[in-house]
């Protein structure tokens, strides 16, 4: 029995080592471009790029921060990503509970064209759509910024794996207590499958958050750039203040940091819960 739980100790702290090794396999990166957003740029060229900060300038976050004007990018981003993240957990919801509870003709087939979209990479409908946000005179707007992504296959399917691991007896029960479709959903169906919905919203925060592409084709004027753009110009700076665009990255990843640390048990136990889902 002692050489068993002897064992049991030794394989745990294998896992711990081999577990520590990844994490510190996937955050080295990170820590680079601390050191490199701390680091003067040309001393730290001159030292042979070293794993550690050469003559720190500890003020190049205030300095990225106002140099990019990333208040103004930060706050656009933000207002973005709210919009189309309230927008496809309603459009996502309510679309993935038609699929698993209501009858209606072609329910599968209509299901299947749905998911088809998401075969369709953004550059396949960029054109016409900008040309439609240009001839609506959306250009440079929030609704530009938004509306194309106020619907998403990806969450209405990731919702009806959850959906669909809710007994059908609990509707027929709630509709014999008066219930009708949007007070099973309210009160029901979004409560019992929370951690899919949650998980959806961070995915959904994350995509929306980082765009680039769409941005970048129906924004003209400085002050509607988003963070990711704003990005872009704080890079190509000059070597001698490169290191003020790596301190603009790491406040512009600091919103999905925070994100990820406070709901990953909700992504995992969502992501989950919608794989296994039949």
């Amino acid at each position: 029995m002692a050489t068993d739980l002897h064992q049991a100790r030794w394989k745990k702290g294998a896992w711990y080592a081999g577990l520590g090794a990844l994490a510190l396999l996937v955050l080295f990166p990170v820590y680079m471009t601390i050191v490199r957003a701390l680091s003067q740029p040309r001393a730290y060229v001159q030292a042979g790029q070293p794993p550690w900060p050469v003559h720190p300038e500890w003020d190049v976050f205030t300095r990225a921060f106002t140099d990019g004007d990333l208040g103004r990018k930060f706050l656009v981003s933000a207002v973005v990503t709210v919009c189309i993240v309230g927008g496809q957990l309603i459009t996502a919801t309510l679309a993935a509970y038609a699929f698993t509870f209501l009858q209606f003709p072609f329910r599968r087939l209509l299901f299947f064209v749905f998911m088809a979209t998401l075969m369709l990479p953004i550059e396949v409908t960029l054109i016409p759509n900008v040309q439609t946000i240009r001839s609506l005179g959306w250009l440079n707007s929030y609704p530009g910024l938004i509306t194309p992504f106020l619907a998403t296959a990806f969450g209405t399917f990731l919702l009806r794996q959850g959906f669909r691991g809710i007994p059908r007896d609990l509707l027929d029960a709630s509709q014999l207590d008066g219930f009708g479709h949007l007070a099973f959903l309210r009160r029901v169906a979004i409560p019992v499958t929370r951690p899919v919905v949650a998980s959806f919203g961070v995915i959904a925060f994350l995509t929306a958050w980082n765009q680039y592409t769409w941005p970048r084709a129906v924004v003209t004027e400085g002050r509607w750039e988003t963070i990711q753009i704003g990005l872009r110009t704080v890079a190509t700076q000059t070597i001698d203040r490169n290191n003020v665009g790596f301190a603009a990255a790491l406040l512009a990843a600091l919103p999905i940091l925070l994100l990820l640390i406070f709901l990953q048990r909700q992504l995992v136990r969502g992501l989950t819960t919608g794989a296994v889902k039949g």
